[in-house]
């Protein structure tokens, strides 16, 4: 095994026992000691052990007892030592024995071609940029950037988020309106415990939808109720029969409909949080992304006092970040931090990072590059399925990463989605996203994380999915 320092085994536990009376003498002990680990497996094969002289001052006893053991081992087998090299584990636990054969359910083939929502272009990521923001904060960084978190997030990124919302989404902001979360989710739980301790206890939320966001409302203790979604966005009309005093809603980007909610829509959305004292919770969901339309600001810049804006790093550049943003109307600030007393900031080298990815205009330059190529490959994923798929409609294109693909009533989009998965296509189905019975049949198509090049062989395999008669079980 080549020399690595991941494989040191001077941290492992060592039980020498006690002296019993000098039955046995310190060096039988501890050979005992290092035999036992090696059997046990918590020093593997080709782990370093430390020098004799290390470990004598870690047990507190003479050089002469730790090289008694070692050689003891060596001669055992259990170690190999060279002049001149480290002293490594060389014994390998035997196999356990056959036990009586446990029937296991088959292996699930591997997932080939990824076209299911969520995800960005994760080969896309700007992984040197990246850690040059990392490098750059870890060496700036003063001492006490290293010490416990702002619960709020830093300030520096604070301020640099709230910059950033009010140049490119026209958000009404200040850094003290702005909290750091982990991502949307965690968003949405932090602020529906602040609406619940306000005694808010009724949610709206769009049909069909994220059902994430609906666990998340849930988890906090609000009721949840479904309001549905046409061409236009959410209607409104039918929000003012629930006796909800807050909503869920995706302003920019509906998903997963693709939708943009209409002018007339966000009027009258803000009229009805005015007239039933509530509170629009804005989604930002892929706004960087579009396509064939120009950019559309935030409901929370028409009123301030009365909507949250919650934003992530998740689908621009990736979900393993785990940073996002709050913005919450002024006068809930102190509520919102209140009713999350033990609510984690990310680390904060990493909130640094992304406010020197932004002041530097890497995080604008990566989302131009990410528009052109997601452009092209939507134009090449509406191409291919007219080709090879031509009696189902495609809608939800402008803007976003995914599009909905509506299928003849004859096809079963769950037992599609199962024999897509059984080939190795990963398929998402519109029914998955609705909390009532289905309307119509669709499935929902993600082309982020998904190369160019795959999209024929993808669509291909979706084609013969469609094909394939259903099951019992789909039935």
């Amino acid at each position: 095994m080549a020399v690595s320092r991941t494989n040191l085994a001077w941290a492992t536990l060592l039980d020498i026992g006690p002296a019993d009376g000098g039955r046995r003498r310190l060096h039988d002990r501890l050979a005992h000691a290092l035999r036992a680990a090696v059997r046990e497996g918590r020093l593997a094969e080709g782990a370093v052990l430390p020098p004799s002289r290390a470990l004598a001052e870690e047990l507190g006893c003479s050089r002469w007892v730790v090289t008694e053991a070692y050689g003891q081992l060596v001669a055992e087998g259990y170690l190999s030592a060279r002049v001149g090299s480290a002293t490594r584990v060389a014994w390998l636990p035997d196999a356990a024995p056959p036990g009586p054969r446990v029937p296991r359910e088959p292996a699930r083939p591997p997932i080939r071609y990824d076209l299911a929502p969520g995800l960005p272009d994760l080969r896309a990521f700007p992984r040197r940029r990246w850690a040059d923001a990392v490098r750059a904060v870890t060496g700036s960084a003063v001492h006490y950037d290293l010490g416990l978190p702002d619960p709020a997030g830093h300030a520096e990124l604070r301020t640099t988020v709230a910059r950033y919302l009010r140049r490119s989404r026209g958000a009404d902001t200040g850094a003290g309106s702005v909290s750091v979360c982990a991502g949307v989710t965690d968003a949405l739980v932090r602020t529906c415990r602040a609406l619940r301790a306000e005694g808010i206890a009724e949610l709206a939320v769009e049909e069909p939808g994220w059902g994430r966001l609906r666990d998340a409302a849930t988890s906090a203790g609000l009721r949840v109720h479904p309001v549905p979604v046409d061409h236009d966005g959410l209607r409104v009309d039918r929000l003012a029969r629930t006796p909800a005093r807050a909503v869920v809603v995706g302003a920019a980007h509906q998903f997963p409909t693709g939708t943009v909610l209409s002018p007339a829509r966000r009027a009258r959305l803000v009229r009805w949080a005015r007239n039933v004292d509530g509170f629009v919770i804005e989604d930002d969901y892929d706004a960087e992304f579009r396509y064939d339309r120009p950019p559309v600001a935030v409901v929370q810049g028409m009123d301030p006092g009365r909507v949250f804006l919650l934003g992530s790093v998740s689908k621009t550049l990736s979900p393993a970040l785990g940073l996002g943003w709050l913005v919450a109307p002024p006068a809930m600030t102190p509520a919102l931090r209140a009713a999350n007393l033990v609510a984690a900031a990310p680390p904060v080298l990493d909130q640094l990072a992304l406010a020197a990815f932004i002041d530097r205009g890497w995080y604008d330059a990566h989302l131009r590059a990410a528009r052109r190529r997601y452009r092209s490959r939507r134009d090449l994923l509406i191409q291919t399925l007219g080709t090879q798929v031509p009696e189902a409609r495609v809608t939800g294109t402008a803007a976003g990463l995914h599009i909905l693909l509506h299928l003849p009533d004859t096809i079963d989009t769950r037992g599609t989605v199962r024999a897509a998965g059984a080939a190795g296509l990963r398929l998402a189905d519109l029914d998955d996203y609705r909390a009532n019975r289905p309307a119509d049949r669709a499935l929902v198509l993600g082309y982020g994380n998904i190369g160019d090049t795959e999209i024929p062989a993808a669509v291909a395999l979706l084609r013969d999915a469609l094909r394939t008669p259903a099951g019992p079980e789909d039935r």
